[in-house]
């Protein structure tokens, strides 16, 4: 029933606790866990000026990416679960369904709250906006 799950993970306790979630239920079907990371280059790179700074700011969110995966992979890797790690560039939310529907996911699982700032209060949270144009079945886990 599924055989492909993906788990979008942003470092945050939410999304570690989606990643624990996702790899038990790949581990118990025998299932691929990808393991996405989305970088959101538009909004974070649109507050920095150009330049030196750009590049800064680049270099961390880049930094953020590969912490975020590699907690998520060794989690994979100490339950014996086939994996996937993925970094792509974009609106979160987009970025996610598209990746799913591309990959033929069978499950998404995400996080409840993750790294939320004022914009997420005000128009909503990346999962919600997932949950709500997808139908892939996305599964919610709250810390």
């Amino acid at each position: 029933m599924y055989d492909t799950i993906l788990v979008p993970t942003d470092g945050s306790d939410a999304s570690a606790a989606a990643v624990e979630h996702a790899v038990d239920i790949a581990h118990t079907r025998d299932a691929t866990v990808h393991l996405l990371h989305v970088v959101d280059v538009g909004t974070e790179m649109s507050s920095a000026a150009s330049g030196q700074i750009a590049q800064q700011v680049s270099e961390t969110l880049e930094q953020q990416a590969d912490d975020a995966l590699d907690d998520a992979v060794s989690r994979a890797e100490d339950a014996g679960v086939d994996y996937e790690r993925v970094i792509l560039e974009g609106n979160p939310d987009t970025a996610i369904v598209d990746y799913a529907e591309d990959n033929a996911v069978d499950l998404v699982v995400m996080g409840a709250t993750g790294r939320a700032g004022l914009t997420e209060k005000l128009l909503g949270s990346t999962t919600d906006r997932v949950m709500r144009s997808t139908k892939i079945p996305v599964l919610l886990i709250r810390e």
